[in-house]
């Protein structure tokens, strides 16, 4: 049952910090439906991480689609008035696209995403996720996706600062900046507890989390 004073929630961050996780278990805290990118469905993801500059512009544009497709599933789902809990938001796009593409790529892909995105819904609470790059990459590496081996330090690093400035300037949800580095999401139970108590009492405008991790009693 919901008892959190939300309706939609999106938990974003850079590749492997931790999103996907915290989803599932927030929604099987409350109760609540998830809508989960998926990037195994992406048919060119994989040339990207082989062939970066050839596959950026259709790999940016077959993710453009989804998301846009899973926006509008949320705003179905919305008629439930159900507790909605995803691990991305549309805008997160653009961050990718503006990385990866070339100037011209860039220019036909804004006008492609103008179109598409025109209307979709703003969460109730954005809970963004950030953690250094030695974290990321020992999270990447853990979970063992084959294609995300291939991925360079430089453009994760350059993907975690993309993330960071455009946090920096977003204004259209509550947000909470959860630092995600020393803690374990996933696996302790007092960490997950801690935060759950930030996202119960979030405000409007911005607040930031720096939780040290904490000794489980035995």
């Amino acid at each position: 049952m919901n008892s959190l004073p939300y309706r939609y929630i999106a938990v974003e961050g850079p590749i492997g910090v931790g999103k996907t996780h915290l989803v599932k278990r927030l929604a099987e805290s409350f109760s609540a439906t998830t809508v989960l990118e998926q990037p195994e469905q992406n048919p060119f993801l994989e040339k990207f991480y082989l062939y970066p500059k050839q596959s950026a512009l259709p790999t940016q544009l077959s993710f453009l689609m989804q998301r846009v497709k899973l926006s509008k599933e949320l705003e179905q789902d919305d008629l439930f008035n159900n507790l909605q809990i995803v691990d991305f938001m549309v805008e997160k796009d653009r961050i990718f696209a503006q990385i990866t593409l070339d100037d011209d790529e860039l220019a036909l892909y804004n006008m492609v995403y103008d179109n598409l995105t025109m209307q979709h819904r703003t969460p109730d609470l954005v809970i963004y996720l950030q953690a250094p790059l030695s974290v990321l990459k020992a999270r990447v590496t853990q979970r063992a996706i084959n294609y995300e081996q291939r991925i360079e330090d430089a453009y994760l690093q350059r993907l975690s600062e993309s993330y960071a400035d455009f946090f920096h300037y977003y204004d259209a949800s509550p947000l909470l900046i959860v630092n995600a580095e020393q803690i374990d999401l996933v696996n302790s139970d007092a960490d997950y507890q801690n935060l759950l108590e930030q996202i119960a009492t979030a405000q409007n405008g911005r607040q930031y989390y720096n939780p040290l991790p904490v000794k489980e009693q035995k």
